[in-house]
C-alpha cells in the first residue's frame, strides 16, 4: 500500500483551519510557523473546458489536492490556489474557459510572489496544473530582475517531473493514448485525486486532429520530447472550439483510477524530496547568500530581509507595482 493513500479520503482543506491553508491562518499563526518550516506551495490552476466528465476547475484541483498531501507530509504551507490562467492561441474562444492575457496573468503572479515575500515566504514553489508552462518562468525572471532579493522560486509542472508516467504505452507509459487535454490520462490523473467530481459515464470521446505529419510537434507536457514543443506553433492544427467541441481533445472514456494512481504516488514522492531537501539546504529563515544573488548593496538588502514592522523595511519600498 502506498503512504499517500489514494484517492485522499481527507479532502477539500481550503476553508479549514488546520494548519494547510496560508489564508486560514491570522499573522500571528503565520509568523510562528515560519519559524519552523517557510517553504510556501502556490497552486496555479485555470477555469477552462475540459469536457462532460470533468469539471471546469480540473486544472486547479489537481494542484491544489497534490499541494495538500504535500503539506500534510512536509508541515510546509499552501497558499489559495490563481483560478485563472493564461491559455495559448488554439483555446480561444472556447465557451467554460476563462483566458487571462500574458501581461496582467504574470503581473498577478509576480504580485503574489512579492506579497509572500513580503510576509517571510521566501521559499516559493508555483506548483502548475495548466498550459502555461511558457508563461510562469517569465513572471519569476520578471520579479527577480525587479526586486533583486534573495529568494528560492520555483516552477513545477506536474507532467514535467513524471513524464514516463503521462506517456502512451507504444512508449512505456500507461495509457493507450496521448495525453493531450482532458483526456485518458488526465482523466485517470484526476481520478486519483478528486474521484468525486469526475463523471466517466458522461464522457464523449474524439480523435485528435492534426494537419503536418507527426514527429515535429510535441504532446501536452512535451514529455516526448520532440522538436517544436505544443505550445510553439500556430496553425499546425485547427483550434479547439472548431474541432472539438466536447470540450475535450482525446478519449476521457478509457480513463481509470489504476492507470492514474503510480503517476500521481511518484510525482508526490518527487514533491515531498523538493520541500525536504529545500529545507534541508536553507533551513528556516536561511536563505541563498546575498553576495551571490544580488547586485544589491548587501546592508541594504538586510533592512528588507528583516522586513517592515520588524525594523526593517517593506518589500515596496523597492517599487511598486513591481
Amino acid at each position: 500500500m502506498s503512504k499517500w493513500n489514494l484517492p485522499p479520503k481527507d479532502v477539500g482543506h481550503m476553508d479549514k483551519p488546520n494548519g494547510i491553508y496560508l489564508q486560514t491562518m491570522s499573522i500571528l499563526e503565520i509568523n510562528e510557523r515560519l519559524k519552523e518550516n517557510d517553504v510556501i506551495i502556490i497552486p496555479i490552476g485555470s477555469t477552462e473546458n475540459h469536457g462532460s466528465a470533468a469539471c471546469i476547475g480540473e486544472d486547479t484541483f489537481l494542484v491544489t489536492r497534490m499541494a495538500e498531501l504535500i503539506a500534510q507530509k512536509t508541515g510546509c504551507t499552501v497558499a489559495e490556489p490563481i483560478w485563472y490562467g493564461s491559455h495559448p492561441y488554439h483555446h480561444v474562444g472556447m465557451p467554460g474557459s476563462i483566458i487571462v492575457p500574458e501581461k496582467i496573468f504574470k503581473g498577478i503572479v509576480r504580485a503574489v510572489i512579492a506579497g509572500l515575500w513580503n510576509m517571510g515566504f521566501r521559499k516559493q514553489i508555483l506548483l502548475n496544473g495548466h498550459g502555461q508552462e511558457y508563461v510562469i518562468p517569465s513572471a519569476i525572471h520578471e520579479w527577480a530582475k525587479n526586486y533583486q532579493l534573495p529568494a528560492l522560486l520555483c516552477n513545477v509542472n506536474w507532467y514535467h517531473a513524471i513524464p514516463n508516467h503521462c506517456m502512451d504505452k507504444e512508449h512505456g507509459g500507461p495509457f493507450e493514448t496521448p495525453f493531450i487535454h482532458a483526456d485518458e490520462a488526465e482523466t485517470s490523473f484526476s481520478m486519483a485525486l478528486f474521484p468525486e467530481m469526475i463523471k466517466l459515464e458522461k464522457a464523449c470521446d474524439n480523435e485528435p486532429v492534426g494537419w503536418m505529419p507527426e514527429g515535429h510537434v510535441d504532446k501536452a507536457g512535451n514529455i516526448y520530447q520532440r522538436p517544436i514543443k505544443w505550445y510553439g506553433q500556430v496553425g499546425f492544427g485547427p483550434i479547439e472550439v472548431a474541432a472539438y467541441p466536447e470540450g475535450n481533445v482525446g478519449c476521457p472514456s478509457k480513463a481509470s483510477l489504476e492507470k492514474g494512481l503510480p503517476g500521481i504516488e511518484a510525482l508526490l514522492d518527487y514533491l515531498e524530496k523538493l520541500v525536504n531537501d529545500i529545507l534541508k539546504t536553507f533551513p528556516p529563515g536561511k536563505l541563498p547568500p546575498v553576495e551571490g544573488i544580488t547586485q544589491r548593496d548587501p546592508k541594504e538588502v538586510e533592512k528588507y530581509i528583516k522586513g517592515a514592522l520588524k525594523g526593517g523595511k517593506s518589500i515596496y519600498e523597492l517599487r511598486y507595482p513591481p
